[in-house]
């Protein structure tokens, strides 16, 4: 009996460490997203971190970013919070309206094919974003 609970002990603490691992981390979602975007030199330390430009000192939450990005790409942000669901739209609106060159260079770094992009920049044309 006593086998047969700590077995059962050990299966569960196996699936809480697998569960607790289906998201993504959220200590990086206090970020001012919008601080980022509207200033082109810190925006473009990010962009040169996940284009693995040379001589870029890379921000934690870009390492973190550069960790799962193309999962993330891959399961439509599955594991993503809602918030972090949030601040992609609105990253990757900006990047569309604002700043076209960096996100042609993300696309042709992480979607060489065009598999990714057009579900993302239809998804900007739904929120009323001219492509």
């Amino acid at each position: 009996m006593k086998l047969a609970l700590l077995c059962l002990l050990a299966i569960i603490s196996v699936v809480y460490v697998y569960a607790a691992d289906d998201k993504y981390t959220d200590k990086f979602d206090n970020i001012d997203v919008d601080q980022i975007l509207n200033n082109d030199r810190l925006l473009k330390r990010y962009i040169d971190c996940l284009l693995d430009k040379p001589n870029v000192r890379c921000p934690a939450e870009a390492i973190e970013l550069k960790k799962h990005i193309t999962d993330a790409l891959d399961d439509e942000c599955s594991k993503c919070s809602e918030h972090q669901k949030e601040m992609v739209k609105k990253v990757i609106k900006h990047l569309i309206i604002n700043k076209r060159s960096m996100w042609n260079e993300l696309k042709a770094k992480y979607d060489p094919e065009g598999n990714y992009a057009k579900k993302y920049e239809d998804m900007a044309k739904e929120e009323g974003v001219q492509i």
